[in-house]
């Protein structure tokens, strides 16, 4: 069983972190207060309740450390977490099988040699970037080259959504998000945006075997594939004041097939609604164990896969089968 999207916050890299960035808030804070993140006795006997054969792919937690630091200190930031990462992973092998390197994307060819250190050097599976890079989209000229090295690489991209209250409002009349809806609604919207930004650029036309793996099962995706695929058949018409008419054209396949390339994963805090709608977008081959702890419920997150009834090589395929293709890991 291999939890492929789990999140650590290592001391080291914490202790660096708040030096750096003094100012955190109450994201800093609130992480410290998940004991599990940083404290690996819990970790470990939360782990040790799953069962012998469970094991987690570990990454950062937000905040992105783009939004916290200045590019310079982002590329040491993402060096001593890439460090530590790998130093776990090395200590606890049959914990931590493997980690998503960090990056510091306001520093693209920094990140790039962070990045073929934590791959080549560290044993890094593949790297973590997030749905916007302090408010940029991912899909501009600029982060060509990220997305390039990593097919080149042919280990995945994790993408995690970031988004504050303080972004952007959910009514004008407003100045932030209230009720924390900027993380229940604004994460999937996020993660939708970014998936949908990355296919009408083409980015699978250039990277066919390009492999993304989207958190909390795709975002909105799966649930509104028939506005994403037939509502977006007609791009351009609601729009005046841009010509989208060459966007579809220039697509070697129909827009709505390239979402099935990304990964979804199960981590949906111990809800099965949503992944019924998740398994039947991606598929079996497209589904990856998630349950984002300690952020998120692991026996719950279990049984919601159970339910689901899926037959016994589908189950391996998304409790394990799937991770250890595309991280390249040998079978436990």
């Amino acid at each position: 069983m291999i939890d492929i999207y789990t999140h650590i916050f290592p001391d080291k890299f914490y202790e660096v972190l708040t030096k750096t960035s003094p100012k955190l808030g109450n994201i800093g804070a609130r992480l410290r207060g998940v004991k599990p993140i940083f404290d690996l006795d819990i970790r470990f006997r939360d782990m040790d309740k799953v069962g012998a054969d469970y094991r987690q792919v570990i990454s950062l937690p937000n905040p992105p450390i783009e939004d916290v630091a200045t590019p310079e200190q982002g590329i040491m930031l993402a060096r001593v977490a890439n460090d530590a990462m790998a130093e776990l992973c090395q200590k606890h092998p049959d914990r931590f099988p493997a980690f998503a390197a960090a990056c510091c994307m306001t520093d693209v060819d920094g990140s790039l040699k962070e990045i073929e250190r934590a791959i080549t050097q560290l044993g890094a599976r593949g790297v973590q970037t997030f749905t916007n890079i302090k408010g940029k989209p991912l899909d501009l000229p600029e982060f060509e080259p990220f997305f390039a090295a990593m097919a080149k690489y042919d280990l995945p991209i994790w993408i995690h959504p970031a988004r504050t209250a303080d972004d952007f409002a959910d009514y004008t009349s407003e100045k932030k998000s209230r009720y924390e809806m900027w993380w229940c609604f604004g994460w999937p919207y996020e993660t939708s945006v970014a998936m949908s930004r990355l296919v009408f650029n083409g980015i699978y036309d250039r990277y066919p075997d390009l492999n993304m793996i989207t958190h909390h099962c795709g975002g909105m995706i799966p649930y509104y594939d028939g506005r994403v695929g037939p509502g977006l058949d007609v791009l351009g018409s609601r729009t005046m004041d841009e010509d989208y008419s060459g966007v579809l054209k220039g697509l070697k396949k129909p827009h709505l097939e390239y979402f099935k390339n990304f990964y979804g994963d199960t981590a949906m805090f111990g809800a099965a609604t949503g992944l019924h709608a998740g398994i039947r977008f991606f598929g079996a081959d497209h589904v990856v164990f998630s349950t984002d702890a300690p952020l998120g419920p692991i026996p719950e997150t279990i049984k919601a896969v159970e339910s689901l009834g899926l037959s016994p090589q589908d189950f391996k395929k998304v409790m394990s089968g799937n991770a250890e293709r595309i991280l390249k890991l040998k079978s436990a």
